[in-house]
């Protein structure tokens, strides 16, 4: 039984990846026919850059929400990682110490939601939307709600770069993609994480430790969105206390449209890339379009809504 689960697990996980394949060759072709310089390589490039941001903090909400928790704190722990790693850097710490402290800051971030979700039993909601609130304000305090400039150019020339003509931060990213699928397929602590999420109870009287798998999740969200404050900083040259704002909704929004369940138990890393890909082929091609931005989050809710819908239809069924 446990067996025939597993292969209906994958094979609607399967079926979903080919259908935002789908959607996504279809998107490309729709703008590339509207646009002219949609398809061209630096409009491309473009893309996976802004993907990537995205794209690294949909992974580490992916884990969140596939063992039926949220995590609305990614946004801060974004502009507290950038804050950090610049405030260490004009002071004249060396740019590597400087990303290891930004790193270190957003893990203690993860852990207290771990331990407010865990040992305060907080729900995941309040716990994250509590966490939010006090980095934002942190950070707000830390700057005086000043940004941050005159960066070293060794650390900002990392963004813009590139290798053999692929973007470094899309090279980030897919380092990062390489991890998560290696974490969620061939780790006790991935295994255990979709076991937590199916039926916590089950996971409890099968021995798993919950504890580590909770802070586990949690950390592990709040390092990739801390190295995604990096990469923003870095990015924009500067840092910015309110960088970050708002992107809890599209790190959502990329899980749910790539496949992961809000009850739980469900997520693909793979699929939350394809998800992370569409929004930003959306919102891209909507700016070369000339579409209203505000039309274009409306698309982007509505995608939202119609793929938990389904999500619910299907396992009604």
């Amino acid at each position: 039984m446990a067996e025939k689960k597993k292969q209906n697990l994958f094979l609607s996980r399967f079926q979903t990846e080919l259908l935002l394949v789908g959607i996504l060759i279809v998107l490309f072709l729709f703008f590339g026919v509207k646009s002219p310089v949609f398809l061209k390589v630096d409009t491309l490039m473009k893309l996976l850059k802004q993907a990537s941001i995205y794209g690294i903090i949909a992974i580490g909400m992916t884990f969140v929400i596939t063992s039926s928790g949220i995590d609305l704190s990614v946004g801060s722990v974004i502009g507290l990682s950038g804050i950090v790693v610049s405030m260490c850097m004009v002071r004249g710490v060396p740019v590597i110490v400087s990303i290891l402290i930004a790193i270190g800051a957003s893990m203690l971030v993860g852990l207290f939601n771990g331990v407010l979700v865990h040992n305060a039993k907080v729900p995941p909601f309040i716990a994250t939307m509590a966490s939010m609130t006090v980095v934002r304000n942190v950070i707000l305090l830390m700057t005086g709600a000043k940004t941050i400039s005159n960066l070293p150019q060794s650390f900002t020339a990392f963004a813009s770069g590139s290798m053999l003509g692929i973007p470094n931060m899309f090279l980030t990213w897919l380092a990062i993609i390489i991890l998560g699928i290696f974490i969620t397929g061939r780790t006790v602590f991935g295994r255990n994480i979709y076991a937590y999420g199916s039926n916590k109870e089950s996971a409890r009287l099968s021995g798993i430790n919950i504890s580590s798998t909770v802070y586990g999740v949690y950390i592990f969200s709040a390092i990739v969105c801390g190295i995604a404050g990096i990469l923003m900083a870095a990015r924009l040259g500067n840092g910015v206390p309110t960088s970050g704002d708002g992107y809890e909704l599209d790190a959502i929004a990329a899980s749910v449209v790539g496949g992961a369940s809000l009850d739980g138990g469900e997520g693909s890393v793979i699929g939350t890339v394809l998800g992370a890909m569409i929004m930003a082929t959306l919102r891209q091609g909507g700016i070369l379009l000339g579409i209203n931005s505000f039309i274009m989050e409306i698309i982007i809710g509505s995608l939202i809504a119609i793929a938990v819908v389904i999500d619910k239809m299907r396992k009604s069924r």
